[in-house]
């Protein structure tokens, strides 16, 4: 089973991540969590990114997640393919046979849970943290999902001290985890 947590840079994710994992964990859940991989980046990310920058992040993101779910039943992704392509796709428009890819992979995710933009995003010392192009993100994100019809959970806006709750029943109720408790 896969999950990822997606959406704009500095929302919650990584945070969320470990929860579910930790969560899982104390189930005896044998849980991996990929990592976001653009800070692995060799070149420039944020707003001064390339399309060989975003193609390396997600093609990084792909060998990460194979790499993970050779090992372990389940997998807890911090970002899916789709956020990173709509990083590419503000940098440097629509790439139609990477896009290809991205509709093709995104049906390797079991759950997808969006995690809202609500209020500023915090220095972090690697992601950028003008709103004009967090915002950007976070739309580019939320029409990619509405266009391609692509099932997720949003968490609710206003309420994020209940999302790593809300996200770890939505992933015991799942029909893929009823052998793994």
């Amino acid at each position: 089973m896969k999950i990822a947590f997606i959406g704009t840079h500095g929302v919650g994710k990584t945070t969320l991540c470990y929860d579910l994992a930790s969560g899982l964990k104390r189930r005896n859940v044998n849980v991996d969590v990929v990592k976001e991989v653009a800070r692995l980046s060799p070149l420039p990310i944020n707003r001064q990114t390339s399309l060989d920058a975003q193609t390396w992040i997600l093609t990084t993101q792909v060998a990460e997640e194979i790499r993970s779910a050779s090992r372990h039943p389940v997998v807890v992704c911090d970002r899916s393919v789709l956020d990173n392509y709509a990083y590419m796709v503000f940098a440097c428009g629509r790439q139609r046979p990477i896009e290809r890819f991205v509709d093709w992979w995104m049906k390797s995710y079991q759950l997808l849970f969006k995690v809202p933009l609500s209020g500023e995003v915090e220095a972090d010392g690697v992601r950028d943290t003008d709103l004009f192009f967090t915002r950007s993100i976070d739309r580019l994100v939320d029409d990619l999902l509405a266009e391609k019809k692509i099932a997720h959970r949003v968490l609710p806006a206003g309420q994020r001290e209940a999302w790593a709750q809300i996200a770890a029943d939505v992933v015991r109720d799942a029909p893929e985890m009823r052998s793994l408790f």
